[in-house]
């Protein structure tokens, strides 16, 4: 299911043995536009840490609870590699991180998550992800640093970043919502981290491969909602763009 990160943010967050504290934000990846980790607000627990739950870890997000159960215990945690909070996300942590949990990890192999294109929970099925391919070069940025840029489409600014639509089973980012309104009396659209061009992180802009009146005839968006197939199939038609569910069913 698609949830926006704003409404993910402040759930719940139930570990094995009790709550482990709510999400804070998110750090995903500028390859593939997947969210890697939640960062988790734990209150007084594990003060100074950057407390971070991969997708692995994850149970299916509970709406009528507002919570995202977590297949960890808070031992598991505490026991876990240290990040402190002014501190980066490098390769080094992320080895030491996943080879602690065991969990295969996601930059070796050819799709999003290694092997698949989700994070898989049968070990199992972890081989073909565990031999790898090349390991791929990326950043993590997080969602609040990236809230806010401005959307640069080809032939002029367009708005900026106010969201960004999730997909709860792969963690990818299906979307940014992009809000139009200091560019015209105007709305809130989706636009595909496919149809990114490039991104100046040093100027805090995106930039689209799409023209401007393209995104302002597009769908429109609106907080209320819920993003189905029907509604994104009739925007990648808008810009005649094949559909990101199309590569993962033939395996791409």
């Amino acid at each position: 299911m698609l949830r926006k990160a704003k409404t993910l943010k402040g759930y719940k967050l139930a570990g094995l043995d009790g709550d482990l504290g709510k999400v804070q934000e998110f750090y995903f990846d500028d390859l593939h536009w997947t969210v890697r980790y939640l960062i988790a607000a734990t209150g007084n627990w594990l003060t100074g840490r950057q407390v971070l739950i991969s997708p692995y870890a994850l149970l299916p997000v509970n709406i009528e609870e507002q919570s995202i159960g977590v297949n960890l215990t808070k031992k598991q945690i505490e026991d876990s590699p240290s990040l402190y909070s002014d501190k980066p996300v490098s390769r080094q942590f992320e080895e030491a991180y996943y080879g602690y949990f065991g969990w295969p990890m996601y930059w070796s192999g050819p799709y999003v998550w290694g092997s698949s294109h989700h994070p898989v929970p049968d070990c199992e099925k972890w081989e073909k992800s565990l031999k790898g391919t090349i390991s791929k070069d990326y950043h993590l940025r997080s969602t609040q640093d990236v809230g806010g840029h401005h959307i640069q489409a080809t032939d002029g600014e367009i708005g900026h970043v106010e969201d960004f639509i999730i997909d709860d089973k792969t963690w990818a980012i299906r979307y940014l919502v992009i809000d139009t309104q200091n560019w015209w009396p105007g709305k809130k659209v989706l636009v595909s981290p496919m149809w990114i061009e490039r991104v100046s992180w040093s100027e805090s802009k995106v930039f689209v491969n799409l023209f401007r009146e393209a995104i302002k005839r597009s769908p429109e968006y609106t907080d209320e909602y819920v993003v189905t197939r029907d509604y994104e199939a009739g925007l990648h038609r808008h810009y005649n763009r094949p559909g990101y569910w199309e590569n993962e069913l033939t395996g791409k």
